[in-house]
């Protein structure tokens, strides 16, 4: 089972005897890149060009172009695949949704992607613009798109493509609750990963092809549980819980590649901090012998290519006025990090929750719920611009007010908790209100000690609750929104409101207060 986990692939013989024509191949993967075109600092924000020129940021598209060019260098057959979620993330997607991804992914030489759930973001509508600018595949197994006329015709489930004289087969996966994560309309419909997945394997190999790789926006969990409940899959490229695989980093969440039964699952954190490199050696059945690698940091060792950069200045120029206006000032960083605003109390989850029911309070409202996946990045300390604040929020959610009852909080509360073991977005965090957790407990059962305003919270009682619009439309699994009393989901940008209140505080000192205590 999951003990084969701890294993890596050096120390795993997958065949027996000696391959008589062995093919080897190096899989190069990005993931979770969320328009992060210009370099990232640390905290997987805007990186200034000060900063830049000091050696402190990571990533890029132009450190790309050189990180990649190096790569194939070293390879006598290599591809170039990506594991979803290229749109939403900067003011690059606010601005141009998903022209400029296609041309630098265009630009780069991508083979193949799968379809992430941000890339719904915006509807079917901008998904299918994309598809029409891209010179690659983008595939989606395990949804049924024939009843949305915008994508019908555009999106595959797998394709073959030819390399060193070598068919390989390219297999692509999506979230199953996308539904729930992002807009795709009413005209998709999300099946099971495994099934879509094994189906897709058995007519690639009746067609002849032996070298499978399943490209999957789902998340490190779901792809263990896809390699165990499949067979024929030699490759699961990863995405969507940005995890860090690695063989060498102390902060990795597993080996790379992740060894399930003969099945090398990677992952590459997110934001083009990294990229992955794994060199696969197949015999002439199409079985893997051997799986080894490890991402590569995209630090300043790594020279930018100088005319991307001058690209990405030219695209970022109608961005320059809005993003560099200072809106506020921190005395200490702002922890907006994944791991930990989808898991517990965050100063990031914090500040926003607050930010959003003091906008409000004068309404009536007594409780804020932000989704931790909403959180996208942290702030560093000093001047805070409001490019800064659109990194962390750049899903133009709006402030939703609305009225529920107390027994509707809790409810809420649960799905929030529901599946924090998985890093899920659904996370809540609060103002306004506090609660403790216990995740050992069954879903459903985990949410105790829930007090609004000092007192335990009255579940037959009407409390006003502020979100953003997302959320009370029943995204990240909040479905017990929908249908709440004097709904308003039409309020300022969560952005705006998060700016506006840092500016009103004078020098900001950001905290984390005990409003949520895990057991």
């Amino acid at each position: 089972m999951l003990l084969r986990l701890t294993q890596t692939a050096a120390a795993i013989a997958l065949t027996a005897g000696t391959a008589m024509a062995d093919y080897s191949l190096t899989i190069l993967h990005t993931n979770d890149f969320h328009a992060r075109f210009e370099p990232i600092s640390k905290y997987d924000s805007g990186c200034s060009a000060e900063d830049n020129t000091a050696g402190e940021c990571f990533g890029g598209t132009a450190r790309l172009v050189n990180a990649i060019k190096d790569a194939k260098a070293r390879s006598n057959n290599a591809i170039l695949v990506d594991g979803g979620d290229q749109f939403q993330g900067t003011l690059f997607y606010t601005y141009y949704k998903g022209k400029l991804a296609a041309e630098m992914m265009n630009k780069l030489g991508y083979d193949a992607m799968t379809v992430g759930n941000h890339e719904f973001d915006d509807g079917p509508e901008v998904l299918a613009g994309f598809i029409d600018a891209i010179n690659f595949p983008i595939l989606m197994s395990n949804a049924d798109v024939s009843g949305e006329p915008l994508l019908a015709d555009k999106l595959a489930k797998s394709t073959v493509i030819e390399r060193g004289g070598e068919k390989i087969g390219l297999i692509g996966l999506t979230p199953q609750d996308t539904h729930e994560l992002a807009s795709p309309g009413k005209n998709i419909i999300f099946t099971d990963p495994s099934d879509a997945v094994q189906g897709e394997v058995d007519k690639l190999t009746e067609a002849g092809v032996t070298k499978i790789i399943v490209l999957s926006h789902s998340g490190y969990g779901v792809d263990q549980r896809v390699a165990e409940n499949t067979t024929g899959v030699d490759v699961i490229v990863g995405g969507h819980s940005n995890t860090l695989l690695s063989n060498t980093d102390e902060r990795a969440e597993g080996p790379y590649p992740t060894m399930v039964g003969s099945t090398a699952i990677v992952q590459a954190y997110a934001y083009g901090k990294y990229l992955g490199e794994l060199n696969v050696t197949f015999d002439d059945a199409g079985n893997v012998t051997e799986a080894t690698g490890d991402p590569i940091l995209i630090d300043a060792s790594v020279a930018e290519d100088e005319e991307t950069v001058a690209r990405i200045a030219e695209a970022a120029a109608p961005l320059e006025e809005i993003r560099n206006r200072v809106v506020a000032e921190t005395s200490a960083p702002i922890g907006g990090d994944r791991d930990v605003c989808r898991a517990m109390e965050c100063s990031m989850g914090s500040l926003i929750a607050d930010a959003m029911l003091a906008r409000v309070k004068d309404q009536g409202v007594q409780i804020a719920i932000q989704n931790g996946g909403g959180i996208r990045a942290s702030i560093d300390a000093g001047p805070i611009t409001m490019g800064e604040v659109l990194t962390v929020l750049p899903f133009q959610n709006t402030l939703s007010t609305f009225q529920v009852t107390g027994a509707t909080v809790v409810e809420a509360l649960e799905n929030g908790v529901s599946q924090v073991e998985e890093g899920a977005g659904r996370f809540a965090q609060v103002a306004g209100m506090t609660y403790a957790f216990d995740a050992s407990k069954p879903a459903g059962e985990r949410v105790s000690d829930v007090m609004v305003d000092g007192a335990p919270i009255d579940l037959e009682k009407t409390y006003g609750v502020v979100s953003n619009n997302y959320v009370r439309n029943g995204g990240d699994g909040y479905k017990m929104f929908i249908n709440a009393e004097n709904a308003y989901d039409f309020g300022p940008d969560v952005a705006d409101v998060t700016a506006e209140y840092l500016a009103a505080q004078g020098p900001f000192t950001p905290v984390t207060d005990g409003r949520i205590t895990v057991k």
